[in-house]
């Protein structure tokens, strides 16, 4: 989080959320099922579970119910705080966040939840899906993982991949075992199983991944990623009644579901040791946007600008009338009225400055080393 302020901004969800609470400046409109944590680097290309690639909303570790203009509040602030870590003029990040909203409110008005794939896609999302659909899993299996004999197993490299001791290393494989037995018929033996670190904002998060090998065909490997579902870092500061979820991972996997168009593949939810965990294949299909090679290249930015809000909105059709989030005629009604729009505008611009003084009050904490006791736990 030390990089600049748009990272310290994706790993502090909670302090956006805090203030935002605080403040209350925003109406509440419609409820809606939020992923919580969105900005520029949460929508990315998975392979869903019907084989294709699809780009959209990626994270869904803080979702829940709350107002849409939470998330939207969430997104534009982003936009701010990361168009001037990429050294984006102001005026450019004023015009992208208008262009947002105004996209976002069309596709509601409209009413159509829509969805990005490579044969729908235009411009550089087009691009980029064309890009990652021909990554093979061998490739990725090249940089994790290391061949001895006959024997394969993870690369551990202390960076993406750490060694498990040797005790919780058998539970989770004898885990993962029974799991796929139950969800896979037996199709797919383990071979090895590591910890594994991934995120900014899940620094601190019990995260596994197991490397498969499948029974029929001895040539081919799954890759599955085992990640700790935790409460969200939303839910203290929204006064918005909640679904009894029967645990953190079933949200997860519930709300994700409802959001996107397909889920990504063997998306689903258990329990280890009395803990719950979101389980999905990890793929080498799994990526996102780099706005650092398209931060000069003004066409490529708005278009994707654009493709991120009509998948916002998607989402939020998609998954209307479920549990206390307003019907499909409410989030019509909504586009439809814009006077919301600059003060919302007006907050992220601002909030944005409050970012970059809580970065710089990190940094000089961090360069004290007023943290080096918690990166040792």
């Amino acid at each position: 989080m030390s990089e600049n302020a748009f990272r310290f901004f994706r790993g502090t969800c909670h302090l956006f959320y805090e203030d935002l609470g605080k403040q209350n400046p925003l109406s509440q409109y419609p409820l809606t099922w939020i992923c919580g944590d969105l900005h520029l680097e949460n929508f990315g290309s998975y392979k869903g579970d019907n084989r294709l690639v699809y780009f959209d909303l990626n994270d869904f570790d803080e979702a829940l119910l709350a107002p849409a203009t939470w998330e939207l509040a969430r997104i534009i602030t982003s936009i701010f705080v990361g168009f001037e870590a990429l050294g984006i003029r102001l005026s450019e990040a004023v015009h992208m966040s208008k262009l947002f909203l105004s996209t976002y409110s069309t596709v509601l008005a409209n009413g159509k939840p829509k969805y990005i794939e490579p044969q729908t896609a235009k411009g550089i999302v087009k691009l980029f899906l064309e890009k990652v659909e021909n990554r093979k899993l061998k490739i990725l299996l090249k940089q994790r993982t290391i061949k001895t004999g006959d024997r394969i197993n993870f690369l551990l490299d202390n960076k993406r991949v750490f060694k498990l001791n040797t005790p919780l290393k058998k539970e989770l494989i004898s885990f993962i075992r029974i799991w796929l037995r139950k969800n896979h018929k037996n199709r797919f033996t383990v071979l090895d199983a590591g910890f594994r670190i991934a995120g900014t904002g899940s620094i601190g998060i019990k995260r596994y991944v197991f490397l498969l090998r499948n029974i029929n065909n001895p040539k081919k490997f799954l890759l599955v990623d085992m990640k700790q579902a935790k409460q969200s870092s939303v839910q203290p500061f929204v006064d918005v009644q909640q679904p009894a979820w029967e645990n953190d991972a079933e949200r997860v996997v519930a709300i994700q579901r409802r959001m996107q168009n397909i889920s990504p593949a063997l998306l689903n939810s258990a329990i280890f040791k009395d803990e719950c965990y979101v389980i999905k294949e990890m793929q080498p299909t799994a990526d996102k946007i780099d706005f650092l090679l398209i931060k000069d290249k003004y066409k490529y930015i708005t278009r994707v600008i654009e493709d991120m809000a009509l998948l916002t909105a998607s989402a939020q059709l998609r998954s209307s009338g479920r549990q206390g989030s307003a019907i499909a005629d409410d989030l019509i009604a909504f586009g439809k009225d814009v006077k919301w729009q600059e003060s919302l505008i007006n907050y992220a611009s601002s909030y944005a400055k409050q970012v970059k003084k809580d970065f710089s009050n990190y940094s000089k904490d961090f360069k004290k080393g007023v943290f080096s006791n918690v990166s040792k736990l």
